[in-house]
């Protein structure tokens, strides 16, 4: 009896021993906790405040727009649809401010023989309308286009005129920036290219 009992107990012992190893056996292994540092909030509040000094500190240049030969082009037409009703109806004191616009646009697209006949002809009307305003402005751009072309000598009388103009006027500013221009007339590059519109040169004419 004594021996059934020990040889039942090795076989309870053993089956426990084995049913222990099999759960270790399958049991999932956890990786080892490791514990994350807090934040504290007025940490996050303070690298907020940095963020945004640095957002109004930094220096943002705005965006430059290039007119497209398209744009021109459109303006060109206008201006020109333009100078011909002032022109049709005599409404010659508007045709000579779109005389002028129209010279300052070729004078941007570097047509300077273009842009030498509209000054010439808001000049003249200019004249008439006694705007010795626009006058004297016309005559300072119409130095510049004349400098591009290489004609210093005439665009020297050119500024010397409006200088004058605008000395019996009382300008004084105006004066002050012409005298500062005439010395410095050649001494910029001079440039004698010359493009033409394809009919321009008519379509002046039958204005």
């Amino acid at each position: 009896m004594r021996f059934k009992l020990i040889i039942l107990f090795v076989i309870i012992s053993f089956s426990a021993s084995a049913q222990f190893s099999i759960s270790n056996l399958f049991k999932k292994k956890l990786p080892p906790f490791h514990p994350r540092a807090q934040i504290k909030p007025s940490a996050l509040c303070h690298a907020g405040v940095n963020s945004q000094v640095l957002a109004m500190n930094a220096e943002v240049k705005p965006f430059v727009y290039d007119e497209s030969q398209f744009t021109l082009h459109a303006q060109e037409k206008e201006l020109l649809k333009q100078a011909k009703h002032n022109m049709s109806w005599r409404i010659y004191n508007v045709a000579s401010y779109n005389f002028s616009d129209l010279a300052q646009l070729y004078t941007k697209m570097h047509r300077f023989s273009e842009a030498k006949w509209y000054f010439l002809q808001s000049t003249n009307l200019s004249r008439q309308q006694n705007d010795d305003r626009h006058t004297i402005a016309n005559l300072v751009s119409l130095a510049v286009v004349k400098e591009n072309l290489g004609d210093l000598v005439s665009a020297r009388a050119d500024l010397t005129e409006a200088r004058d103009m605008a000395q019996v006027r009382g300008m004084k500013e105006k004066v002050d920036e012409i005298e500062k221009r005439i010395p410095l007339l050649g001494q910029n590059k001079v440039s004698f290219t010359n493009h033409y519109a394809e009919t321009a040169a008519a379509g002046s004419k039958d204005l």
